[in-house]
């Protein structure tokens, strides 16, 4: 793996230098776009807006526009903003993982300590698994300010970008039908719950539409016209709720897919 960043993780006064390497990576199909009359590939140019030339990347500058002029950017005004927070992870505060709402988190990442960094990073490490907690910080990455979570995993720290709040849609635009649940109702869900709990377990679940859709492919590459395949989704015959609840505790279990 190649490191997206380096720099440290500032632990009050101790500061573990880190390399930063991207957690996920991408399992779709590359796909190319085509032009639906000759199947050429559609390609994205860079191009001039005065003089229509395509300009190649060496050449390009980062700019913000004030009073119809460009105040022109480059990297060490990038870093000069802020330079304590483009190389160091401030840890500000730590606090219970369990407080930090799902909708918050955006990306992980790996951290691994340089060799001069190995004692700290272990020494946090283990000291984020004994109080179960996890750093809140910030730094500056790809000239984004980013706020990130810091948690302990096996021999690793991982690191997971998390959103800032005003980066949150407002929900006051949904429309929630305000329902009265009956408590036979309730408890037959918490029933049919209960049945269908199991450990998680990630490996269970495979990303199974890509593998039929690269079937299709090549299906499709030798000349064969691929059958349409039935939707196999099961509704109940009943309309009335405890029915359908009912009828699902006596169902056999789904499998993960």
């Amino acid at each position: 793996m190649r490191a997206i960043w380096s720099g440290a993780i500032g632990f009050g006064l101790v500061n573990i230098p880190v390399k930063l390497f991207s957690a996920t990576q991408q399992a779709e199909l590359d796909l190319d776009m085509l032009d639906k009359k000759d199947h050429a590939n559609i390609k994205y140019q860079r191009v001039n807006s005065n003089t229509g030339k395509e300009v190649d990347w060496d050449d390009i500058v980062k700019g913000y526009k004030v009073d119809d002029e460009y105040v022109v950017l480059d990297d060490k005004d990038f870093e000069k903003a802020s330079p304590e927070k483009t190389k160091i992870i401030e840890i500000a505060e730590f606090v219970n993982e369990k407080d930090i709402d799902s909708i918050y988190y955006e990306t992980p990442y790996y951290l691994q300590p340089e060799k001069s960094g190995g004692k700290p990073y272990a020494l946090l490490r283990d000291a984020l698994k004994k109080t179960g907690k996890a750093g809140l910080g910030t730094y500056v990455l790809r000239n984004r300010e980013s706020l990130v979570l810091i948690k302990a995993a096996g021999d690793l720290l991982i690191l997971n970008k998390i959103r800032f709040q005003d980066e949150i849609r407002d929900t006051e635009e949904l429309t929630i039908p305000d329902i009265k649940i009956k408590p036979a109702e309730m408890a037959m869900a918490v029933q049919l719950i209960e049945q269908l709990t199991t450990d998680f377990d990630i490996s269970n679940y495979k990303d199974t539409y890509n593998e039929s859709l690269l079937k299709l492919i090549m299906a499709k590459a030798k000349g064969k016209k691929p059958a349409t395949p039935k939707m196999k989704i099961v509704h109940s015959k009943s309309k009335d709720l405890m029915a359908q609840l009912k009828e699902s505790l006596s169902a056999p279990k789904r499998k993960a897919s």
